[in-house]
């Protein structure tokens, strides 16, 4: 007998802007009773469109939360060692209390040593090396990765307590494959890691109460690849063109034919995506709290 279902829609957006309303709720009383307002640096190097973007929404929701926002756009030409020497002032600087490198840097600079220059207890996106070892470790004061972060408070959104449940996720990146993976485990699932190269890949996924998918290439997850009524989290952005030639955002999964067997799933756009602002300022209201030795408090 098949089992058909139709899925609900996990709406990013409403779930980050509540979020986000509770955050400032927090900033606010921060403000009252520490005489703290959390800042955020956010430095961008170069002129990428995308970016530019991006840093532009990161700045206007910091605003919005009752946070500070610092900008710095760099040129192109910036050298490696020009950058690490704004980041480490940026690092003894009081009013930062998070620090983000937009990525992708120019070709000239290396990323790794970038981010590992920033202070761990700064590192908002939780790249450093610091904070991905207190992650892999099972450490609570790690700073996390933001949308790996929103992903599980997706899934918990759908599903409550997640232990015991079969979770799969479909990339292996450090940005959001790992995390995500490790993050599950915390949360006590049973997780398999799969990628591109894994043989018959499909057939895992099918097993996945939860699945992830977080590999790059668009629309790959099939209907046939889900179990029915599983919670699917769409982390792809990928703009593919149509025969018209017009172009269109579409995600890791096919989302309409999935719609159709999965219990809940998140759109592209409007899924994920908002969730990876949000918890960039849950990390920033984290790290202020932490660097002042107050208690963090709970908003999710």
């Amino acid at each position: 007998m098949t089992i058909t279902t139709h899925a609900t829609i996990i709406d990013g957006k409403a779930i980050a802007a509540n979020l986000r309303k509770k955050i400032a709720g927090q900033v606010a009383a921060l403000k009252e009773m520490f005489k703290l307002t959390p800042g955020l640096a956010v430095i961008i190097v170069g002129e990428d469109p995308a970016s530019q973007v991006y840093v532009k929404n990161k700045g206007l929701a910091v605003t919005e939360a009752g946070m500070q926002s610092f900008q710095y756009t760099l040129p192109a030409t910036t050298t490696q060692q020009e950058l690490i020497a704004k980041i480490e002032l940026l690092n003894s600087d009081p009013k930062v209390h998070g620090i983000l490198v937009q990525l992708p840097l120019p070709k000239h600079i290396d990323e790794k040593v970038v981010i590992n220059t920033v202070s761990p207890a700064k590192d908002v996106d939780g790249f450093h090396i610091e904070n991905v070892g207190k992650l892999v470790t099972g450490q609570k004061d790690a700073l996390v990765s933001c949308t790996p972060v929103g992903c599980i408070m997706l899934i918990k959104e759908v599903l409550g307590d997640i232990s015991g449940k079969n979770a799969v996720v479909v990339g292996r990146s450090n940005i959001v494959g790992k995390p995500v993976a490790h993050l599950l485990l915390q949360e006590n699932a049973t997780v398999t890691i799969a990628h591109s190269r894994t043989t018959n890949l499909h057939e895992i996924c099918q097993q996945a109460d939860i699945l992830v998918a977080a590999v790059g290439i668009p629309q790959l997850v099939k209907a046939s690849w889900v179990k029915p009524g599983a919670v699917v989290i769409d982390v792809g952005i990928n703009r593919v063109t149509l025969s018209d030639g017009a172009t269109k955002l579409v995600g890791d999964v096919a989302f309409d034919e999935v719609f159709e067997v999965a219990g809940a799933i998140t759109p592209v756009p409007g899924g994920v995506g908002p969730m990876t602002i949000a918890c960039l300022l849950t990390n920033t209201l984290k790290a202020a709290c932490t660097q002042h030795g107050i208690k963090v408090p709970a908003i999710s």
